[in-house]
């Protein structure tokens, strides 16, 4: 079934995505940043935008909803959970639920940690996740509400997808990630050619995002605390993988 995924710079380091069907026609936007943006590129392609999905309450990622909504009419989705604090929903989804859309499964995905109650849509038709700020590329979101168990839950859960899945996370913070990386596994192959990619694509002015789930399990330390050399540079040959996970984090948030 073929999708065609389009990422948007909103903001300063925002990024918001467009995922639309060329069978049906059907397109979706995944969190708006800002509206501007996401309307030029709908123009730009003459796509009529006919879902919001939103994937967590801060105001860098549903700031422009309303405007959209009023601009295009289109259904807004979110987090049953969090409904609460996010812009009035049109449909409440839940943790494991699949619903559809263009004829194609969304899962949604209870990635809490940066948030509670954030979520992710994974649509396996198109290969690709939207994790805003779970899964980053060469990173992980602060932990503003959740715990590092959460988190590593989280993390684990999308690390179970298909290594070809493409991995659409929402800012642009590829670069200081990152440098961050280097400090866990300095002499790690993969890492060092994808930070000279990264640097190659940012003199361009080309964004590094999205990124693919082999990519991140390869080179992402937060994905990788559970594997016996990164504890081992660490110290901490004998913790639990969550815990490691947290040690990490612990230093990113100080790095």
């Amino acid at each position: 079934m073929p999708f065609e995924i389009v990422t948007i710079p909103c903001l300063q380091d925002n990024y918001a995505f467009l995922l639309h069907s060329t069978e049906s026609g059907e397109t979706a936007v995944i969190d708006v940043p800002e509206a501007g943006p996401i309307l030029a590129a709908l123009s730009e392609r003459g796509w009529q935008l006919s879902e919001i999905w939103i994937t967590h309450h801060h105001w860098d990622h549903v700031d422009g909803v309303a405007d959209l909504k009023d601009a295009t009419g289109a259904k807004v989705i979110g987090a049953a959970s969090d409904a609460h604090r996010l812009p009035p929903l049109n449909h409440a989804v839940k943790d494991g639920e699949t619903y559809r859309f263009a004829g194609a499964g969304v899962q949604v995905l209870d990635v809490s940690g940066h948030t509670v109650g954030h979520i992710a849509y994974y649509v396996a038709d198109a290969g690709a996740v939207f994790t805003a700020d779970s899964l980053m590329a060469l990173g992980c979101g602060r932990l503003f509400e959740g715990t590092p168990d959460q988190m590593w839950n989280s993390l684990s859960k999308l690390a179970a997808l298909p290594p070809g899945t493409i991995v659409c996370s929402g800012h642009e913070y590829t670069a200081n990630n990152a440098k961050f990386a280097l400090t866990i596994e300095s002499d790690n192959p993969a890492l060092i050619s994808r930070v000279g990619a990264i640097e190659t694509a940012r003199a361009a002015g080309q964004p590094t995002v999205p990124s693919t789930l082999a990519n991140e399990l390869a080179t992402n330390p937060f994905l990788r605390a559970h594997l016996p050399n990164v504890k081992a540079a660490l110290n901490m040959k004998d913790a639990a993988d969550a815990e490691v996970f947290g040690e990490i984090r612990r230093r990113k948030d100080a790095f």
